[in-house]
């Protein structure tokens, strides 16, 4: 099964959340709206709001409860991207321009708060403080998440630990409490929103994994954005972490990883990401990802047997084999 069809099942939910998510950014700042605006119109594969959706489906689902979880979710997940742009003086994302490259980065920072911030208000309207607990918790850590990868650009000395406690809080944790918030706002058992949490954290993990592999070998077409972009931002992912660690490649690779350093990202990537690929990084990293798949499957298992769970097995499957 396709992403498409996972979303089809989901069809007319999912264009309720749409219109909710449009609805929650209007305001009275005209310039803030259309910025806001600008970002939601960029599209996006909008997995936050199905997987809320999907763990909902484990309680009793009320579309118009989980509504304050899943648009909160993607606006916080959107507001990240809009503050990214702007430290990886990124000019385009999923093939269009990003509010700071229309605007200017004094524009896309103000529009990252003022989405975070109508997320916390849509957030309100659920009462139950375990809810905020998590949702605040998760907000702390992609911040500090933030930290560590500006600390890190262009350290070809970090670890894989490093690395992958980074990508837990950047990009992993969002995706878990997603799958945990809809079953939890939907009372859905707790052991059963906590397998829930355990799936959607290593998704999560093999997803970026995923993203960081598609970054050297995908197309601009395909990704959005120019291959060899986080290279080029000093982001130095999992599949070059491995490659550094061939004696063979290493002072070659750290050599262009230097150049790309001091030009500014102006050199061209080409040499490097060819190391890489011939590299056994490409191929680690490829491993890594199935075998956090595996955790995400071995999940669900433990959960009851509806139509849900064949569909967040699905979406497992689709992550762990994306090119988009």
């Amino acid at each position: 099964m396709k992403l498409l069809d996972i979303f089809g099942s989901l069809k007319k939910d999912m264009d309720f959340i749409e219109q909710q998510l449009y609805r929650s950014i209007e305001g009275e700042e005209e310039l803030l709206g259309e910025t806001s605006l600008h970002l939601l119109k960029a599209g996006g594969k909008r997995l936050r709001p199905v997987f809320v959706l999907l763990g909902g489906k484990f309680g009793d689902y009320e579309l118009e409860k989980l509504q304050y979880v899943a648009v909160p979710l993607e606006l916080i997940h959107s507001a990240s991207l809009v503050h990214d742009d702007v430290i990886d003086d990124a000019d385009t994302r999923r093939g269009k321009p990003t509010v700071k490259s229309k605007w200017d980065n004094r524009i896309a920072m103000y529009t990252g708060d003022y989405i975070y911030a109508k997320a916390l208000m849509l957030a309100t309207q659920l009462t139950n403080p375990e809810i905020h607990r998590i949702l605040s918790k998760a907000m702390v850590q992609m911040s500090i998440g933030e930290m560590e990868q500006l600390r890190d650009f262009f350290n070809t000395d970090q670890t894989v630990r490093n690395y992958l406690l980074r990508i837990r809080r950047k990009t992993a944790l969002l995706i878990a409490i997603s799958c945990q918030l809809g079953a939890i706002a939907a009372g859905a058992p707790a052991p059963v929103s906590s397998l829930l949490y355990r799936y959607g954290y290593n998704v999560g993990m093999a997803f970026q994994i995923r993203d960081d592999l598609l970054d050297l070998f995908g197309t601009e077409k395909q990704i959005g954005k120019p291959p060899g972009s986080d290279m080029r931002q000093g982001n130095i992912t999992l599949p070059v972490l491995y490659a550094l660690q061939e004696p063979e490649l290493r002072e070659l690779l750290l050599y262009e990883i230097q150049e790309i350093h001091e030009l500014d990202g102006r050199k061209d990537t080409s040499s490097a990401i060819e190391m890489i690929r011939h590299s056994q990084g490409i191929h680690k990293a490829e491993q890594l990802a199935d075998r956090y798949i595996q955790k995400a499957l071995d999940a669900l298992k433990q959960l009851p047997e509806n139509k849900a769970r064949k569909n967040l097995q699905d979406i497992a499957h689709f992550v762990n084999r994306r090119t988009y």
